[in-house]
């Protein structure tokens, strides 16, 4: 091992928990000066590994045991079998996984990089950190002895600089930014970004495409409770190709009425115009905010001012304070004793940031500009499975949306920011920043047998393939399609009936609340048990679900396996067996969110 300190925190995060701990990580690095990095997997050249000495990942597991978007290629990369056995031998590793017990395949993403890291060489320095949501105490019993451990290793390592003592958790740390104020010399006040993709590239996060809204439409019945929406994008001339089961990414910004309550809040001026410099080279500018940029367009299209804030927000706010009550609260909050009092607060009630600076009125008007950065994380991007075909609809992608929208204590309704703004939007008003990436679901290339399972906005995957087979008049495609009521939210009834009258389609429907016996999709599964196996069994079909993370695709699974057990003769240990066989060949694919 060189002497060189340096250190490198990798992430893959769906919700933010494993960035903030990895941020946390990372600012623990620098108070014992090592120069560190934190990134996310799939921003980090995988390749440069073979560079790296020292190397913390952070990894959560979300769904039904999936990588988080932001580490899937990352995840495909490492797991190739072709990858030398001592590729890795000069790196020691740490691996942190967040999970939940509920679910059947806890922790298993970072389980199995830690193996498959040691597999290609590296050297562990401490065993691996499985941390549980579900814990009484939360995931800090667990994450907060594991760091301790893993520095005092470190430590042994890479012993401190002569003349150096790790930097005090009371001492505030440094902006992450320089920011410098500009005065009235031209600058547009807007400085939007440009409102067209470079034509040279595909459309990315950096580079995205603006899409005009081509309709908007609310597909329930008005007193449905749910507001679903069927959104059309124009997407000529982007250089956008996508293929069913593909996701189309959506940049979106926080609403006018929020940004004005902000920018009063704290008392700033939302037309000055500021720049930003490094303040540390291991912290590159970010490269979506234009540079200079007005604080209106900062708080409208880049900080995430509505999303619940974690707990380094609280560590740090704290420093601002000159109110004994308000420092002294906003301390608790961030020690391992004060964690369930910061979730009965923040998380239970889906608090914002927002409404935490108005709780503490006599901080949050005292923050540096500077440090809005370094409390408020960036807004990111939310991912939408298309519900288009590119063949049927060569200029357009269409999202299936349910407005996001919900009561906890507080008075004001808890609205997601992307669902909202998008649901606001008509024809001709903004251009939507979008970008397409890969989805989870894989559709096979020839004509075999295809069965989906999309209940609610679950559908959105499989009408894009099933508009795809019948542009290429392929049939035997079986949809299991579940909502509350057939008059309320079945949609795009008259797409399936044309389709099925063709001979192309045939839907299974469940309408649960229009009989007074509950009646879901796995029901309707297992009534048809004999096609299904024959499907499956005979004819080497495939079957998709979609879908709600919470209880569908569990019970779904079970009556898949109660068919095999029943119509294929199966025992149970034969059925779970028969099941993973179809995982293997890609023949049973689960594609789920909470």
């Amino acid at each position: 091992m060189t002497d060189e300190r340096r250190f490198l925190v990798l992430y893959g995060s769906q919700t933010g928990t494993a960035q903030d701990v990895a941020e946390r990580v990372n600012r623990e690095a620098k108070r014992r000066h090592f120069s560190s990095k934190v990134m996310a997997l799939d921003s980090f050249p995988v390749g440069d590994l073979l560079k790296e000495q020292m190397v913390v990942f952070v990894c959560a597991t979300t769904g039904q045991g999936d990588p988080p978007d932001n580490m899937k290629l990352f995840w495909r990369f490492i797991l190739r079998k072709n990858l030398p056995e001592n590729s890795l031998s000069h790196l020691s590793y740490g691996v942190l996984g967040l999970g939940d017990s509920s679910y059947q395949k806890f922790n298993v993403i970072s389980k199995k990089i830690y193996k498959r890291l040691l597999q290609l060489g590296g050297q562990p320095l401490v065993p691996i950190g499985l941390a549980d949501d579900q814990h009484e105490l939360g995931a800090d019993v667990v994450i907060d002895p594991w760091l301790k451990v893993l520095w005092d290793r470190i430590l042994q390592l890479f012993p401190l600089p002569p003349g150096k003592a790790i930097i005090s958790d009371d001492i505030c740390p440094p902006p992450r930014y320089k920011v410098t104020f500009l005065k009235e010399n031209g600058y547009s006040n807007n400085l939007l970004p440009a409102s067209h993709p470079n034509l040279n590239s595909s459309p990315s996060h950096e580079n995205p495409f603006y899409a005009d809204i081509l309709s908007n439409d609310r597909l329930t019945a008005g007193d449905h409770f749910q507001d679903v929406r069927h959104i059309r994008l124009n997407i000529k001339d982007s250089k956008i190709r996508y293929n069913p089961g593909d996701v189309v990414m959506v940049m979106p910004q926080n609403l006018s009425k929020t940004v004005d309550h902000f920018i009063n809040h704290l008392g700033l001026d939302g037309d000055a115009v500021f720049s930003l410099a490094q303040n540390d080279a291991d912290i590159q500018l970010p490269s979506t905010l234009p540079n200079p940029c007005s604080i209106r367009h900062l708080i409208t299209h880049y900080l995430d001012i509505s999303g619940v804030p974690r707990r380094y927000f609280f560590e740090l706010l704290s420093f601002f304070s000159n109110d004994e009550r308000e420092q002294e609260k906003l301390k608790d909050f961030t020690t391992a004793e004060g964690q369930q009092d910061l979730y009965n607060y923040c998380n239970k009630t889906k608090r914002t940031y927002l409404e935490v600076m108005q709780d503490f009125p006599q901080t949050s008007p005292r923050i540096p500009f500077e440090y809005l950065f370094d409390l408020i994380p960036p807004l990111k991007p939310r991912a939408f499975s298309i519900a288009s075909s590119q063949k049927a609809y060569a200029n357009e992608v269409q999202i299936l949306m349910a407005v996001v929208e919900y009561q906890t204590k507080i008075q004001e309704p808890r609205r997601g920011v992307c669902s909202t703004w998008l649901s606001r939007l008509r024809p001709g008003e903004v251009k939507v920043p979008i970008w397409v990436k890969k989805g989870t679901i894989r559709f096979p290339s020839d004509n075999v047998p295809i069965i989906m399972v999309g209940p609610g906005t679950g559908l959105a995957p499989f009408r894009s393939f099933i508009q795809d087979r019948i542009s290429e008049n392929i049939g035997d495609n079986y949809l299991f399609f579940g909502c509350r009521n057939k008059d309320k939210d079945y949609f795009f009834e008259k797409e399936w009936n044309e389709a099925c009258n063709s001979g192309k389609l045939e839907i299974f429907t469940a309408f649960s609340r229009d009989q007074e016996d509950k009646i879901y999709v796995q029901h309707r599964i297992t009534e048809n048990g004999d096609l299904i196996w024959k499907l499956l069994d005979e004819r080497k079909g495939y079957f998709y679900i979609a879908g709600n993370a919470k209880q569908m695709p569990d019970n779904v699974t079970s009556a898949v396996k109660e068919i095999i057990q029943k119509n294929g003769g199966r025992t149970e240990e034969e059925a779970d067996l028969y099941i993973k066989k179809l995982e293997h060949e890609k023949r049973f694919q689960v594609e789920a969110w909470s």
